[in-house]
C-alpha cells in the first residue's frame, strides 16, 4: 500500500527536488559549501517547506512526527 502524502509533505518533497538539482548544478553535495548559503531563496524555500511539513502550516508549532 503506497503512503499517502500531505499537501505540506508533496511541497516538502518539491522543494527538496529543486534544492538537489540546485546543489548538482554547482557540483556540491551540501548547501554548507555554497556560497550563497545564508541568501539563497531555494535553500530558505526548503527550510520553510520542511517547518510547513512538521508543523503541518500551524504557525504557532506544535510539530506533529
Amino acid at each position: 500500500m503506497a503512503e499517502v502524502r500531505d499537501e505540506f509533505e508533496q511541497e516538502m518533497d518539491n522543494k527538496k527536488e529543486i534544492l538537489l538539482s540546485c546543489q548538482n548544478s554547482k557540483n556540491l553535495n551540501s548547501c554548507y559549501n555554497c556560497e550563497e548559503i545564508f541568501t539563497c531563496q531555494t535553500r530558505k524555500d526548503y527550510v520553510d517547506a520542511v517547518y510547513n511539513s512538521m508543523s503541518k502550516g500551524k504557525t504557532e508549532g506544535g510539530f506533529d512526527f
